[in-house]
């Protein structure tokens, strides 16, 4: 099979890789390409196709399957993105243990006054005779995720510009040396945060991962908290940041929409699963591996290779969703993968949710006049196919 080179699309496809995608699924449902930043590999582009990726135990997310080795792993311990089953099953049951509903609908009150205190400083800005102008990555985007994450795990005030820091240069490294010293100084602080609970535990999300212990008596170790607190870090931060900025610039760029929520905000929880399908905070799946040939969508990929699943092709697939590049608040978005499918299906799923009906809509009511103040081709895009992101959202307001 001939390999694309996405390279050859250049800026272009970072900041818009819906038409790339387009075309690669007119052409069939799974492609060999050649990657920006991760070389030759398989990418799976159609609705069903993913789905069916997502869910199929023959594509591991182990990579010594195929003889590889894993960054986070080395740095961080075992976690649930590079488990296949039992152990994935393992620990995702006894996380699950600590990681409920019930938990995250208890933050719900707590996010409402975090999101209020972030958008009064916004507006604040205005009120002290500046022009009504915000970045919202930086005032509500960023630290509203951040914030809930960082309290859910029980970290101390003064230890989250850190962690800010650490979660940036994990997503989107500016160099080696940067990742490597964000990668060892997080590693370091974790394993201290985790001693410190266990001498001193409270009601937090990583004092209950060290408590809990499964029917049979089986617990987290010490390596699988520390990468159990990692994921929840970068996952269960970084893609809030996204969604939250990328639902924003959505409805500021359809008019029409925006009207329609503002007038029924009993549209808010469609909103925001169309915000997800539309153009969602996670553009790929993490990797998965082939240890012997896999058939998907008629194609065959070979043993040993690395396969991507394009959430955001699926998505916009016109064979599941009509007329997929509309943005559409009153849409039917059930079976969208943009928190995936399977047995990875992101446990943080939930949360993620509460935080942006909650972001949205106090934006939208303290902010009648909100704008978006960039020419849409001037973002600044996050760089690579995990997380797909804007670094700042200029607003006006």
């Amino acid at each position: 099979m001939e390999t694309v080179d996405l390279r050859s699309y250049g800026g272009q496809f970072t900041a818009d890789p819906y038409p790339v995608y387009a075309e690669l699924r007119a052409r069939g449902p799974v492609h060999r390409v050649h990657t920006p930043d991760a070389g030759d590999l398989w990418l799976v582009v159609g609705h069903d196709e993913a789905r069916a990726a997502l869910a199929d135990p023959r594509l591991a997310k182990d990579p010594r399957v195929i003889n590889g080795n894993s960054y986070d792993e080395e740095f961080f311990g075992p976690h649930m993105l590079l488990a296949d089953p039992p152990r994935h099953t393992r620990l995702r049951r006894l996380v699950a243990r600590e990681f409920t509903p019930r938990r995250v609908e208890a933050l719900r009150p707590r996010i409402q006054e975090i999101t209020d205190g972030l958008v009064d400083a916004m507006v604040s800005s205005k009120d002290g005779g500046a022009d009504g102008r915000a970045d919202l990555v930086e005032a509500l985007a960023f630290p509203l995720p951040i914030t809930v994450i960082c309290e859910l795990l029980g970290v101390p005030d003064l230890d989250r510009a850190s962690f800010r820091a650490w979660s940036s240069e994990a997503v989107a490294p500016t160099g080696a040396e940067a990742e490597l010293a964000a990668f060892t100084q997080m590693s370091a602080y974790l394993d201290e945060l985790i001693e410190d609970k266990r001498r001193s535990p409270g009601d937090d999300l990583m004092s209950g991962l060290i408590r809990t212990t499964g029917e049979d008596g089986d617990r987290l170790s010490t390596a699988e908290l520390r990468g159990m607190a990692y994921l929840l870090l970068i996952a269960g931060h970084e893609t809030t940041v996204n969604l939250i900025s990328n639902g924003v610039r959505a409805l500021l760029s359809h008019p029409g929409q925006l009207a329609a929520l503002r007038a029924d905000f009993s549209l808010l929880d469609g909103a925001v699963e169309e915000m997800l399908r539309y153009d969602g905070p996670v553009e790929t799946s993490t990797f998965r591996f082939t240890a012997r040939p896999v058939e998907i969508g008629g194609t065959v990929i070979p043993a040993h290779e690395r396969v991507l699943v394009a959430l955001a092709s699926a998505d916009r697939d016109p064979a599941r969703f009509a007329d997929p590049d509309r943005f559409d608040i009153r849409r039917d978005t059930r079976g969208h993968v943009a928190f995936g499918h399977g047995p990875h299906f992101c446990l943080g799923a939930p949360l993620a949710r509460v935080e942006g009906r909650i972001a949205v809509r106090t934006l939208l009511e303290r902010c009648p006049d909100l704008v978006l103040a960039a020419d849409p081709g001037e973002l600044d895009w996050l760089p690579g196919m995990l997380i797909r992101g804007v670094r700042s959202l200029p607003v006006g307001f």
